[in-house]
């Protein structure tokens, strides 16, 4: 009995040296994981006028500059970042889409899109994200759920996955409504995340465009941010405007090699506002004459 204990008890212990002995160790190679370099905190004159400011850096994400930036406000058409996200991820932009009758009550900004007529995803994307128009908000809402209340539904779904914990969608254009809020902070996070899909970043920086339907009708689209019509470092942007919001205004400025966000929530004068952020940011930049320009 004591042999066959012993017996096992070596063979245990051999069982633990042979394989060693058998077999090399498997050396792990640490991963390569580039960090971006951190950005320097951005210092802005406490004299703006927007109550909720955030400045972030796209590539780091590290937040420069902050005013109340996690305090929950209206945020108008900066709501038309997330229509156009969740377009952008389920759908391709030769799809034609049919301009229902119900079109002509939408109120708030509209580019006056003629019902019955086709239009591709893309000329609406560009619709809603150069003129801020709220017809092609609600027509690519219920192109893809049908109804704007399923839309809604889906936007919702989408910022919980983003972890937007501080936003709230009520409908796809920002008109006002006791359920429709959002953060400096989330909204900040949002562009960055349209930011990584072309066809958001090229129309958030196109200053005008033509659009067509398919029965030869034409639109001329005009953008919204005052800012992207002279020359200053400002590569693209979203506009917001309602009685409750205030101005708001997305930029997404370009200098020294970074881009930064820029989020401004219920602006007094929000192109002021962001002059002193660029001086601040690049100070160099050409000063410009901040006309408004309709503004959603």
């Amino acid at each position: 009995m004591l042999d066959g204990m012993y017996h096992s008890i070596l063979s245990v212990l051999f069982l633990g040296m042979i394989p060693a002995a058998m077999h090399p160790v498997l050396q792990l190679q640490p991963l390569d994981i580039s960090v971006a370099p951190p950005a320097s905190l951005v210092l802005v004159s406490e004299r703006l006028s927007a109550s909720g400011v955030v400045i972030m850096d796209v590539e780091s994400g590290q937040q420069l500059y902050g005013r109340q930036q996690a305090v929950r406000r209206p945020m108008a058409s900066l709501t038309k970042l997330m229509t156009a996200l969740l377009i952008v991820e389920n759908h391709e932009m030769d799809e034609l889409v049919a301009i229902a009758e119900d079109v002509e009550d939408v109120e708030g900004n509209i580019v006056h899109l003629p019902p019955g007529e086709q239009f591709t995803v893309g000329d609406l994307l560009s619709a809603l994200l150069i003129s801020s128009s709220n017809d092609a908000a609600l027509a690519l809402a219920t192109y893809h759920s049908m109804t704007e209340a399923s839309f809604v539904f889906d936007m919702n779904i989408r910022a919980k996955a983003l972890g937007l914990k501080g936003t709230s969608f009520a409908n796809p254009s920002g008109l006002d409504h006791p359920r429709q809020w959002s953060t400096p902070q989330d909204l900040a996070w949002l562009t960055i995340s349209a930011l990584r899909h072309p066809e958001i970043r090229e129309r958030m920086g196109q200053s005008s465009k033509m659009v067509y339907s398919k029965e030869g009708t034409a639109i001329s689209l005009s953008h919204t941010h005052a800012m992207l019509h002279g020359d200053t470092p400002i590569s693209g942007g979203k506009t917001g405007t309602t009685d409750a919001a205030g101005q708001c205004l997305v930029s997404v400025v370009e200098q020294d090699g970074r881009e930064y966000v820029v989020v401004l929530l219920h602006s007094l004068q929000r192109y002021r506002d962001m002059q002193s952020i660029l001086a601040a940011i690049a100070p160099v930049s050409p000063v410009i004459s901040t006309a408004q320009l309709p503004a959603a």
